[in-house]
């Protein structure tokens, strides 16, 4: 049954008339990916110093979020080979024959220009200069390059969905900073535990798509060994933001529970490596990288919207 949903993706490159409707133009944006792009984004926005109006902090946020979309898009249209033979990607828009490659090319490159020019018009051009970065990063050195060549892809690739917090800083204050580099990072070691754990998970489908991730490369034990220690960075790492005065206690507190789960669970991951308990292993890892990513910057949102720590753009008012 996978196999023939597969081949009629396959298929459907060939075939497609495109003409989707606007779900499937907003599917192509991947907004699961825009969602977490805009909350980090958000992070790095209201923790940086300084007053911001609100409504140029929604103009923002919503350049950043049409810039991943764009990217987004623009990934899809150039891995539509990939995509139509991994049955996790089989069913979005280009595989499905609902729009064509030309067209999502189009709607990516329209989407990138026009949120980097308009991020740059109504803010400035450090962060719509960050945003094209990211954009470009995404597209030309992951998308393109390193995905297809290097199990190391979404290492070094990772670096473009870690820069949102930067960007979100800049909109804020024209500039980057040591504590917008610190959120950076945090995001940056997390993508490869969090994404390996879902290749595991995959590795059949990266296989026949002929996609080199590390378990299919260098195998699964390998690959759990390097969560494990990715794990073991990103835990201490994730309470550098209290050090940098971005973080309170409450901060301090949540980034070392957080952070111990976290190699909890990258250690059962890397222990577990047989049978139902190894794959079960796999899935609650990366259940919980989802929720330790948003849980933590979430904390640092709200103590900052309660005037704990500096914020540009006040989310809660007392009187």
């Amino acid at each position: 049954m996978a196999e023939a949903g597969l081949n009629a993706g396959a298929e459907a490159l060939v075939t497609a008339e495109g003409g989707g409707d606007v779900a499937e133009y907003f599917a192509l944006m991947k907004p699961r990916v825009m969602f977490l792009v805009v909350f980090t984004a958000l992070v790095g926005l209201v923790a940086a110093p300084g007053h911001m109006h609100p409504v140029l902090a929604v103009a923002a946020l919503v350049c950043i979020a049409v810039g991943a979309g764009a990217a987004g898009a623009l990934n899809m249209w150039y891995d539509a080979d990939i995509d139509a033979r991994m049955a996790r990607t089989s069913a979005r828009p280009i595989p499905r024959g609902r729009i064509t490659a030309d067209e999502a090319r189009a709607f990516g490159t329209v989407l990138a220009v026009g949120s980097v020019i308009c991020l740059g018009l109504m803010l400035n051009w450090v962060a719509a200069g960050l945003l094209a970065l990211t954009i470009g990063f995404y597209v030309f050195v992951y998308t393109m390059w390193l995905k297809r060549i290097t199990p190391q892809n979404i290492v070094i690739g990772g670096a473009a969905g870690a820069v949102p917090p930067m960007i979100g800083w800049a909109a804020a204050t024209g500039t980057v900073s040591l504590e917008s580099f610190v959120l950076f990072l945090i995001i940056f070691m997390w993508t490869p535990p969090h994404f390996w754990a879902l290749a595991i998970l995959r590795v059949r489908d990266y296989e026949r798509a002929g996609v080199p991730m590390l378990p299919v490369v260098k195998g699964e034990d390998e690959t759990r060994r390097q969560i494990l220690i990715y794990s073991l960075i990103l835990a201490p790492l994730g309470c550098v933001p209290a050090i940098v005065g971005l973080g309170g206690g409450l901060y301090t507190v949540a980034a070392g529970f957080l952070g111990a789960f976290f190699v909890m669970f990258a250690y059962a991951c890397y222990s577990e490596r047989v049978g139902p308990d190894a794959e079960r292993a796999a899935k609650n890892l990366f259940a919980y990288s989802v929720l330790y990513l948003f849980l933590l910057f979430a904390v640092l949102l709200v103590e900052q919207g309660f005037g704990l720590g500096r914020s540009s753009i006040p989310l809660f008012w007392t009187s």
